[in-house]
Parts: structure tokens; sequence; C-alpha cells
């Protein structure tokens, strides 16, 4: 059957394609580490599933409003007044079943043919995909890593012209683990005062993963762009929910019913027990976030320190989220050649720079939310493999 030309465009996000396949490899018996997915390797915390079942046992299982239960819209914009000191209207909070579900819906408003939109690059493969889809032009915005993979405001503001419709920025970034500093989000927000009618999506989804006394800088916090900022964020990693699916965004005046038109048509709204867990998430204690956060900076240490000893790898400590971006490109491999032949040669999975930009050739990502056993192993397998695999001739 014939569909629309826009089929043939939608990318996908090879983490899932690598997840299959060591799924598959440890069904033969395989002895798998996993270091390429990207979700917390702890269990949703106990109060959060008990709120869910309890919600199910008081019969909240019927049809939400499609924005989301009054009281979880109200919790999101206290959270983020405690936590980034902005007076947000609960009213232009959406609930949506997971962080993905935003960037589709604001990417789908602003791209079509013959526009704009910038993206980071190396970056979160759906931005592109999506982008691609609707028609409109993908213009990436370099994430270097001698920028300490943060994005550049010097380099990002020329790329803007008057085909511009939405630029998206991530900070705490995936898969670099990137955080982009206070001085040149305010030197970007400053420049975007040239642009009154771009829309600015910001995916802070990692908002709460920061080491090193880093901050993380809400672009909710500047008054001169709140009128057209998009925030993606949600449960999935802060609480370790993924398999939830559950997330939220706040919309501008001009765009929430827009986004609430398109909930309707499109998932009516999000599971009721899920937004009774998130409400529990919320309002409860956050020790067990402050602990998972704690361990992740453990293993960061462990991960970063292990890459650097192996020859030929280096890796920049990441400032946020749990990847590490491994810089391969002089072992003489490819990195997506390299991260094949490691899942399949060694059981360890890892995904591929290229698979998040093009300019995440000569680099891996590594997940680290995964026992630093697990990451000890994985990584003394992968310097073997370099130590006996020399790079292929023709790759």
């Amino acid at each position: 059957m014939k569909t629309i030309p826009g089929f043939d465009r939608i990318g996908e996000e090879n983490a899932f394609a690598v997840l299959s396949r060591a799924t598959e490899l440890q069904q033969q018996g395989r002895d798998i580490i996993n270091l390429g997915i990207g979700q917390p390797d702890f269990r949703t915390p106990e109060h959060i599933s008990e709120a869910a079942i309890k919600a199910i046992r008081d019969g909240h299982h019927g049809y939400t409003p499609a924005t989301g239960i009054p009281a979880l819209r109200e919790a999101v914009a206290a959270d983020l007044k405690t936590r980034h000191d902005v007076e947000i209207n609960p009213g232009h909070v959406l609930i949506v079943p997971g962080g993905k579900v935003t960037m589709f819906m604001a990417i789908l408003m602003f791209g079509e043919p013959g526009v704009d939109i910038l993206y980071p690059d190396p970056g979160f493969p759906i931005y592109r995909s999506m982008i691609e889809f609707t028609g409109a032009t993908p213009v990436p915005i370099p994430v270097r890593e001698e920028n300490g993979f943060a994005f550049s405001a010097d380099e990002t503001l020329p790329l803007i012209s008057d085909r511009t419709r939405l630029i998206i920025l991530n900070s705490p970034a995936n898969p670099t683990g990137g955080v982009t500093p206070r001085s040149e989000i305010e030197a970007l927000v400053d420049g975007l005062d040239r642009f009154p009618d771009l829309a600015v999506l910001s995916d802070e989804i990692y908002s709460q993963m920061v080491y090193d006394g880093q901050e993380h800088v809400s672009l909710l916090s500047f008054p001169s762009i709140r009128d057209r900022v998009i925030l993606l964020d949600g449960w999935s990693k802060t609480y370790a929910m993924t398999g939830w699916r559950l997330g939220y965004a706040v919309w501008p005046d001009g765009l929430i019913d827009k986004a609430r038109k398109l909930a309707v048509n499109a998932w009516s709204c999000v599971n009721a027990p899920a937004q009774y867990a998130g409400l529990a998430a919320l309002t409860g204690p956050q020790d067990p976030v402050d602990r998972m956060v704690e361990e992740f900076a453990s293993r960061r240490s462990v991960i970063v320190e292990r890459l650097n000893q192996i020859p030929n790898l280096s890796c920049r400590a990441p400032a946020g989220a749990f990847y590490a971006f491994a810089n391969v490109s002089r072992t003489g491999w490819k990195a997506k050649p390299l991260a094949a032949a490691l899942l399949e040669e060694t059981g360890v999975a890892a995904i591929g720079g290229p698979d998040f930009g093009i300019l995440g050739e000569g680099f891996i990502r590594f997940s680290y939310a995964n026992s630093t056993s697990n990451i000890i192993d994985a990584l003394q397998r992968l310097e073997d493999f370099l130590g006996r695999s020399p790079a292929p001739a023709h790759r």
C-alpha cells in the first residue's frame, strides 16, 4: 500500500534495536551486559508503586481530563516552583504518556516543508527523525567535545534565519552528559530577542541529574522568553519510571489549547493509576532520588576513570545525566562497527555515536545506569577486545 512520503523519512531510536538484539543474545544463553539503553536499573520507589495500586483499588480506572488530573498538574507547578523558582499556571501543564510525546507534538506543530528546525548534534535521535517526518529541514546545532559537550550561543545564533520556526535545546544532554552553563544560556536567551517569533523546546528530562556542583538552568526561568518556551520533563529518569510512560510539558498560553486538542485526538488521557503514581512521586519523599543520583555519581567516577585507562580511548567526565560519551577515534574503528562488534563478540551493549548525529562519529555512548561490577566487567571486555582485534581495513 502507498503511504504519504513522510513515512519514508521517519527514523528510529537505535538504542531499542540494540536492546532487542541484546535480549535475543541473552535468550540464547549469552552473558550480556547492557550499557546501551538509557534507563535506571533501580526499582520504582515503593511508595510510588503503592499509590498506583491504591488508585486501582479506589476505582481510579476511568478517563481523566485530557490534560491530566488537576492534583497532578498542580503538583508539577509546585515542583517547578521549588526547583526553579518559577511561577507556573497549572492550566499550562499537560500530562503526557512519556517525554517523546512532547517532542512529537512540538515538532508537528512547527514543522512543514520550507521551514528550518534547529536541534542538537549529537543529540537524541527522535529530534531529527520527527523533523524530517514533517518535511522541515533539520539544522544541526554542533555539540562539541572541546566545549564540554555544551552548546555554544555564538555557534547557535548564526544558524537562525527567517526560515527557522523552532529551536530544540537539551541540557543535561543525551547522549553526551553535557550541561550547558548559565553564561552560555544567558547569551543565547539575549540573542533570541532578535527572533521574537521563534519557539523553543527545552528538553530538561535529566534536570535533576547533575554532578560536581553543576547547576541546571531551566529555560522557564527567563521571563523574556517564557511566552514561547515549551518545557519537556517527566518521571522516567528521575524516579526510575521508564515503563510507566509518564511525562509532562509546560506550554505557553498560545499553544496549550492546541496541545490539548492533539492529546484528545491522539490518546484521550494518560493512564489514570500512573498519574496517581506521579502525584505520589512529586509529593512524597525525595530521598530515593537523592540516593539514585548519588549512586550514579559514584558509577560515573568508575566508568570515566576506567575508560581513560584503556589505550587509545578517552572520555570527558559528564556533568549530568547517566551517559559517558567515550572518544574511540584513535582506535582506528568507526564507531558503529565497533559498537556492533562489542555486542556480538563480547556481549557488551553500547550505542555508536552516529546514531545520535553526524558529529557523533568517533564516539560510543555507554550508559552507567548499571551496577558498578557490571561496568567494570564490561570495560575489561572492551579493553581485551581492542587488544586482540585490530580495526578492519575496510569498515
